[in-house]
């Protein structure tokens, strides 16, 4: 993997920090840059996919399929990013807890959950290994019918939620997270998913925080998703 430090695009602000990486899933090819001294950040919304991944996980254990509740707040979740169907969610998979155990299994090692699920810290390079569980396969221990249920899902994002990772390429199959920190007031922008861009089906993952305004951090996370999907050989 390709790893850089130097900035993919300009941050305006001194404040901002932001992770990028993608991989072209037909050759493995992956590039990752990382602006700021930590490569951790927040995980928003974008840790509902990994939610999603963890209920998933523990329906398999048991030999049962998710039930029709489950089922309806992993959409409301997915689709419409409803913070009281993940909360829901979360309670079923055993909290910080089971969503790190799921972490571990799914091979994320930069990840750790937090009670509050929106804070739960993550790495631009993890999420492209959950993202390659959901859409490339491998070794993951997600069956097909899991796998198919969380990329159906990613691409019926509702239109207003459906910027970030998508001005990079088109089918977009996305999730996206986005809140204003207590402490500072700056916002966390993240954008994760898979492109279809120069033929070739890309997973991509952004993470940003340090933003005055949630429309400063789209901004720069689709920049940067642009950017990225040049670097490695997939641009439109």
């Amino acid at each position: 993997m390709q790893a850089r430090r130097e900035p993919l695009v300009d941050a305006a602000d001194a404040n901002v920090t932001y992770s990028v990486a993608v991989r072209d899933t037909a050759t493995g090819r992956t590039t990752a840059h990382h602006h700021g001294p930590d490569p951790t950040h927040p995980s928003a919304s974008v840790v509902k996919v990994g939610i999603l991944a963890a209920l998933l996980l523990r329906a398999q254990d048991t030999g049962r399929e998710p039930t029709a509740r489950e089922r309806g707040w992993a959409a409301e979740m997915i689709e419409r990013s409803d913070n009281d169907a993940a909360t829901a969610l979360w309670q079923v998979i055993g909290g910080a807890d089971g969503q790190d155990e799921a972490h571990r299994r799914l091979g994320l090692r930069e990840s750790a959950a937090t009670p509050d699920w929106g804070l739960s810290r993550t790495t631009a390079t993890d999420q492209l290994t959950l993202l390659d569980a959901v859409f490339n396969g491998g070794a993951t221990p997600l069956d097909e019918r899991s796998r198919a249920f969380v990329a159906d899902l990613m691409t019926r994002v509702v239109a207003d939620q459906a910027w970030g990772v998508s001005a990079a390429g088109g089918a977009p199959a996305l999730k996206n997270g986005w809140m204003p920190l207590s402490a500072t007031g700056l916002w966390v922008i993240n954008s994760v998913g898979r492109v279809t861009a120069g033929g070739r089906d890309l997973l991509v993952a952004v993470l940003s925080g340090g933003h005055p305004t949630k429309d400063a951090g789209i901004a720069l996370v689709e920049a940067a998703a642009r950017a990225a999907v040049s670097a490695v050989g997939g641009a439109r």
